[in-house]
C-alpha cells in the first residue's frame, strides 16, 4: 500500500471533527476501551501521537514496565482539563509522523480502533478506505498475542470481508464487513460475524456480542 501516515492523519482529522461535535456529557460515555470514557481514548490517542522512542523508553520506565500503568499515565497527563482543551491538544498533533518504535501499520491500528472506541458506544459511523482496514488487519493478524496481536487466531482462520475485496488466512471462513474484521482481531466484542469459523473464535474465546470493553 502507499505511505501509511496521509491514511493516519486522514483518520484523526475525521475523529477530530467527529468529537467537535459532541456534547460535554458524550464526552464521558464510556468508550469501548476498558476503564476509558471517551475522553480517555482521545487523551490516550494525543499521547501515541507525541511519542518517540526515547519518550516511550522513558514513560516506561516511570511506568515500572507496566504497559496499563503507562498508558494510565499518559491519559492522566495529555487529558485537558476540560474536552475543549483536550480537542486542540488534538489538533495540534495531529500531523505529527512520530510514534512508538513499531512498524507504521500500527498507526492505523491505533487510529482506526481507537476511533471505533469512541464512535460505537456513541452511534456515530465512519466509512473507513478499505485499504486502511485492510492493512491494519494484516498488521494485527501478524502480530504475536502477548504484543496485543491476534497471530494465533488468525493461523486458525480465513477471514473475508462482505464488502469488499479482501481475505486473509487459511481455514474455516469468518465473514464480516472489513471493519468488524479488525474490531474482532483487536479484541473489541462484535457481533453479526458469520461462516464456519465461529467455533475456531468460541473456542479462542473471542468476543462475540457488543455485551461489555475491550481493550
Amino acid at each position: 500500500m502507499k505511505h501509511p501516515w496521509p491514511l493516519v492523519h486522514a483518520e484523526r482529522h475525521a475523529l477530530i471533527d467527529d468529537l467537535a461535535e459532541l456534547t460535554l456529557e458524550q464526552w464521558e460515555t464510556p468508550s469501548l476501551a476498558a476503564g476509558w470514557s471517551v475522553h480517555d481514548v482521545a487523551a490516550h490517542l494525543i499521547d501515541n501521537a507525541l511519542a518517540t522512542f526515547g519518550g516511550l523508553l522513558a514513560a516506561m520506565v516511570r511506568a515500572r514496565f507496566d504497559f496499563d500503568r503507562q498508558n494510565d499515565q499518559g491519559v492522566a497527563a495529555q487529558r485537558g482539563a476540560d474536552p475543549a482543551e483536550t480537542l486542540q491538544r488534538l489538533r495540534s498533533v495531529a500531523d505529527r509522523t512520530s510514534g512508538p518504535p513499531a512498524p507504521l501499520a500500527s498507526r492505523l491500528v491505533e487510529e482506526i480502533a481507537h476511533g471505533e472506541d469512541i464512535r460505537r458506544p456513541l452511534g456515530v459511523r465512519r466509512d473507513y478506505p478499505l485499504e486502511a482496514i485492510a492493512e491494519a488487519i494484516r498488521y494485527q493478524a501478524g502480530t504475536p498475542t502477548h504484543f496485543g496481536g491476534a497471530k494465533g487466531l488468525a493461523r486458525r482462520i480465513c477471514l473475508v470481508a462482505t464488502d469488499g475485496d479482501f481475505n486473509l488466512g487459511e481455514g474455516p471462513e469468518v465473514r464480516a464487513p472489513a471493519l468488524d474484521l479488525l474490531m474482532l482481531v483487536t479484541g473489541r466484542p462484535v457481533r453479526g460475524l458469520q461462516g464456519p469459523g465461529m467455533a475456531v473464535l468460541r473456542l479462542a474465546g473471542a468476543r462475540l456480542s457488543d455485551d461489555g470493553p475491550a481493550n
